[in-house]
C-alpha cells in the first residue's frame, strides 16, 4: 500500500504501519518510528487512534479484509464447493509468491503477544472466519464428516503457511493443494446440499 502526499493522516499512519509492522514486527517497531515514516505530527496518532494497540488492531483488520478479498476473488465464478475449497490454496499461493512475503501477519504479531491482547483477538477473528468457511464448504459438498475434512484442510493450510515462511519452501502450497485434493477425492461423501442424491448403480 502506498500513500500520496495528500492522504489523510490516518491512512498515512496505516500505510506506514503496514510496511513496518509486516516487515519487522509489531513488537519491534516503536510508535515514534511509525509516526516518522508516515510523516505526520505525533498528535495525529492520538487523534486517529487511541494508541499503539489501536493502530495494531487497525493494521491487522486491513490484513484480515485483504485475505478475505483475495480468497473471494479466487472463488469467484465457482459453483462447486470442492473447487472453492481448492481455490483457498490458490489464494495462498498468490500470497506467498508476492514480493516481500513474510509469512502470516497474524501469527507474526502473536509471536510475543499476551492472551487477550489486540493481536490475539485479531488472530482469533480471522481463524474463526477461515474455520467457518472451510466447514460451510465441506458441509455443502456433502462429506459424511465435514468437520473432519475441514480440520484436515485447515491443517494443510497452516502447514503451507508455516513452511513457506520458515523454510522458504517455494512448493509448499502446491504440495498442500495436492494433498488437499487427495483428501477431497477420498473422503466419504453423501451428496451435496440442495442436490439430488446420486442415482443407484444399475445391476
Amino acid at each position: 500500500m502506498t500513500s500520496s502526499p495528500r492522504s489523510p493522516a490516518r491512512q498515512r499512519l496505516l500505510d506506514a504501519a503496514d510496511r513496518l509492522f509486516y516487515a519487522e514486527g509489531v513488537h519491534t517497531v516503536g510508535i515514534d518510528r511509525v509516526i516518522g515514516e508516515a510523516g505526520v505530527a505525533k498528535r495525529s496518532l492520538f487523534y486517529n487512534f487511541s494508541g499503539k494497540d489501536a493502530l495494531i488492531g487497525a493494521y491487522l483488520a486491513v490484513w484480515d479484509q485483504r485475505r478475505r478479498d483475495r480468497i473471494a476473488r479466487h472463488q469467484e465464478g465457482l459453483d462447486d464447493p470442492v473447487e472453492k475449497l481448492l481455490a483457498v490454496f490458490d489464494s495462498l499461493q498468490e500470497a506467498v509468491l508476492t514480493p516481500g512475503y513474510n509469512g502470516c501477519a497474524f501469527a507474526n504479531a502473536n509471536a510475543e503477544a499476551l492472551p487477550g491482547s489486540v493481536e490475539a483477538e485479531a488472530l482469533r477473528t480471522f481463524r474463526g472466519w477461515l474455520a467457518t468457511m472451510f466447514l460451510a464448504l465441506t458441509t455443502e459438498a456433502g462429506f459424511t464428516d465435514p468437520h473432519d475434512v475441514a480440520d484436515r484442510l485447515r491443517l494443510l493450510y497452516d502447514g503451507a503457511v508455516a513452511n513457506s515462511q520458515l523454510d522458504k519452501h517455494p512448493d509448499a502450497v502446491r504440495l498442500a493443494k495436492e494433498l488437499a485434493l487427495m483428501i477431497l477425492d477420498t473422503s466419504p461423501r453423501e451428496h451435496a446440499t440442495g442436490q439430488n442424491p446420486p442415482e443407484p448403480a444399475s445391476v
